[in-house]
């Protein structure tokens, strides 16, 4: 079960997920065919409306990008997943590390310093706290098989301590640079600091329209999108592919092609849920669009389950003896600590975000 259910979250996460990224496609034309030149802030802004409710268009570059992933993860492990993923982290950095580069430059970067980094005690609380534990579930791929997908294509003997706390620094790294190099341009232009698809797709390109060396500026900015968008997708469908791979002896080509083509077929509904082509009654009776409640089917209860059931299963169903002989030599006196946290502390903090989304508790009054 706890397999299947990183199968499911991995397989309808990116059927949303690149959704969005061939947004990012998109602009990427529209910010190298300088679309936004002589375009009005609103124009600009509104060209995202126009992309969100043409289903066309939607379904597009959803394709693109899938078609992008299917042909790295069809090269396999070594030939496609891991040179790609090289070559696309090592262009992210330099990207991510220029633009950062150029936010020094701005006179927002004092405010986004101290937005980011400036503790404000009156806004940290115990449901916070959840909320940032669910977000590092999704950055950190857990509760999607990811993890233990990669995981098992390591050598023997090394070290998973190592391997994690070099993940969390180069997301923590990432992030950093990210909010580093992305405030400084809203606090520049005196905008209020928000987060989602409307800060990258309509706020954004209507301050790069005002920057000098717009089109360089916009074009590395989404084509960085793209490529950290495209090592998550690579993960994903591989941890779909790897599934059958193992458990029905398909051929990497076989999974790959099939398996992808589902990926696609599954994320139309999302491409068209802002638009009266498919399933136009579900905004009226969910409240939200049919893309917006895979997100939360996934972020609200998929990943953290999936990711209770692995800790309890790490923690209590392997045998002790196994999990030290792949923990790997150069950690084992970190051993008795990580067995602690996983049987113990992992679990009781997952279960405590399931309890806070799904209402039972209200955490903040429990702690007031």
């Amino acid at each position: 079960m706890t397999g299947w259910l990183g199968f499911l979250a991995a397989f309808v996460i990116l059927s949303y997920y690149s959704v969005v990224s061939g947004w990012g496609l998109n602009y990427i034309l529209l910010s190298l065919t300088q679309s936004f030149s002589g375009r009005s802030a609103q124009e600009i802004s509104g060209a995202f409306d126009v992309l969100y409710t043409s289903s066309d268009i939607n379904i597009f570059w959803h394709g693109i990008f899938m078609l992008i992933t299917i042909a790295v993860v069809l090269q396999g492990v070594r030939a496609g997943i891991e040179r790609w993923s090289r070559i696309m982290m090592s262009g992210l950095f330099a990207m991510l590390f220029g633009l950062f580069l150029y936010g020094l430059t701005l006179d927002g970067f004092r405010e986004a310093v101290h937005f980011m980094l400036w503790p404000d005690m009156s806004k940290v609380t115990a449901a916070g706290a959840l909320e940032a534990l669910g977000l590092a579930l999704f950055t950190l791929s857990l509760g999607q098989g990811v993890m233990l997908t990669y995981g098992s294509y390591m050598r023997q003997g090394e070290s998973i301590l190592r391997t994690a706390l070099l993940i969390s620094g180069m997301v923590l790294l990432v992030a950093l640079l990210s909010g580093l190099t992305i405030f400084p341009i809203v606090f520049a232009f005196g905008l209020p600091a928000s987060g989602g698809e409307g800060l990258v797709f309509k706020t954004l390109p209507v301050l790069f329209a005002q920057l000098p060396g717009s089109l360089v500026l916009s074009t590395i900015f989404f084509l960085l999108l793209v490529f950290a968008a495209l090592t998550s997708a690579v993960a994903f469908l591989e941890v779909v592919v790897a599934n059958f791979m193992d458990l029905y002896g398909w051929s990497r080509r076989r999974g790959v092609l099939t398996l992808g083509g589902l990926i696609f077929l599954a994320g139309i509904p999302s491409a068209l849920s802002e638009s009266t082509a498919l399933i136009s009654g579900w905004k009226s009776l969910f409240g939200v669009s049919f893309f917006h409640s895979m997100d939360a089917l996934t972020s609200y209860w998929l990943l953290p389950i999936d990711a209770l059931l692995v800790a309890l299963f790490a923690g209590w169903g392997l045998d002790r003896t196994v999990l030290r002989s792949q923990f790997g030599t150069g950690s084992m006196g970190w051993f008795p600590t990580w067995r602690f946290l996983m049987r113990w502390v992992v679990p009781m903090a997952i279960l405590a975000i399931l309890l806070q989304w799904s209402g039972v508790i209200d955490i903040d009054h429990l702690f007031q």
